[in-house]
């Protein structure tokens, strides 16, 4: 591509830091080598190909889905080791179907009984074995099985009968409500016993439960123990974000997704910087709100990266964000003309990265190091919709 630097493209648009990119991609992969289990990365944060081949060295791995759209465009570019880990609808198994018909080992994900029947009716048509992981609730954050509810042997039944009984799956998602090391060991054993205890009754039945499937980035970081898994999913470490900044599993400085965004006004009695990005550029998400900090829709740097003191986007509409000095802050409100081109950190990654079909990546260190502006290396473009 032509040479381009940060301040080239017109705003806002999303920012990828490679070098911080891949500095959390080893972390993550080095932690769980130690942990002696698998790494099945969800890549419903980056959507992108090229983040996953950055996660397997070029060589397509086993990955977590989170849409049929990411199993097809991962399908396209040579991943066959996928679950779709959203509980299924039963109109979606044709496409299911049509994909495990291309190669893909695609599982899906389940939690009652009609699912279960849904899934075992579509395998006796096609005359093959879908493979299906039952859902265990850990923390009561969303869908799941409860590990003591009968209907987990029942639903292991129905699976194990006409489909693929493939193994158990739980997310301890209220990890992400957490903000000490205790808590968030208590969330990692507590996510792995469960599962754990939910495949020994599946075999204790004469049921196969080949793999145990855990995993949230939280958990995975504080995990010490993963006696009796098999796997571990995780997708937000590799941006990283607010929240988890917030939730302590990492630094400010880890983040590597931003959003560039220009100052268009000034409020001065209102103490207010007016930007174009609003929250159509970074997303409504406020996940921080209920953190010790709140850092409003994101925290501000500007190009290099570096933060200014205590200043936020505190306030957004579709297409305006305010930033403001932090409530309670003594600090002074930063000189930035029109014209000024300034980062925002998300709250969310995840949310704000899906707002872009595409990701400008740059090597900011090396700017950083030669007083110049980030160069825009690639284009990196994500998969969008369902």
């Amino acid at each position: 591509m032509n040479s381009l630097t940060i301040v080239g493209p017109d705003t806002p648009f999303a920012v990828l830091d490679h070098a911080k990119l891949l500095q959390n991609i080893l972390r993550m992969r080095q932690h769980i080598d130690r942990l002696g289990v698998t790494l099945r990365p969800h890549i419903k944060t980056a959507k992108s190909v090229d983040v996953a081949n950055c996660l397997f060295d070029d060589v397509p791995g086993p990955i977590t889905v989170s849409t049929l759209a990411e199993a097809d465009a991962f399908a396209d570019a040579g991943y066959t080791d996928m679950i779709y880990a959203v509980g299924i609808a039963p109109h979606k198994l044709p496409h299911v179907l049509a994909l495990r018909a291309r190669g893909v080992d695609l599982a899906v994900l389940l939690d009652s009984q009609e699912q279960a029947e849904a899934v075992a009716q579509a395998s006796c048509e096609a005359r093959t074995r879908i493979p299906a992981f039952v859902e265990i609730d850990c923390d009561g954050h969303r869908g799941g099985v409860l590990v003591d509810d009968p209907a987990l042997i029942d639903i292991g039944r129905i699976l194990d009968s006409a489909a693929e009984l493939r193994g158990v799956l739980t997310h301890a998602g209220e990890s992400y409500f957490a903000d000490t090391p205790e808590a968030l060991a208590v969330a990692a054993e507590n996510e792995r016993a469960v599962a754990v205890t939910a495949a020994n009754a599946l075999q204790t039945m004469g049921l196969p439960c080949p793999v145990v499937s855990v995993g949230s980035t939280p958990t995975a970081y504080a995990a010490v123990d993963l006696t009796g898994v098999t796997e571990v999913r995780a997708g937000n470490y590799m941006f990283f974000d607010l929240v988890m900044a917030g939730v302590g599993v990492c630094d400010i400085d880890n983040l590597a997704l931003s959003v560039v965004v220009t100052v268009i006004g000034h409020r001065e009695s209102r103490g207010w910087i007016v930007t174009d990005g609003g929250w159509m550029a970074t997303s409504s998400d406020r996940g921080t709100a209920r953190q010790r900090v709140d850092q409003g829709y994101g925290m501000v740097t500007d190009l290099d990266g570096v933060p200014y003191t205590d200043l936020i986007m505190s306030h957004a509409s579709q297409e305006h964000g305010i930033l403001t000095i932090r409530p309670d802050s003594a600090a002074v409100l930063p000189s930035l003309p029109i014209g000024t081109r300034v980062r925002i950190l998300p709250n969310h990654a995840c949310a704000t990265a899906a707002q872009y079909d595409k990701y400008h990546v740059i090597h900011l260190t090396s700017a950083i190091e030669d007083a110049r502006p980030a160069t825009i290396d690639a284009i990196w473009r994500r998969v969008n919709g369902w």
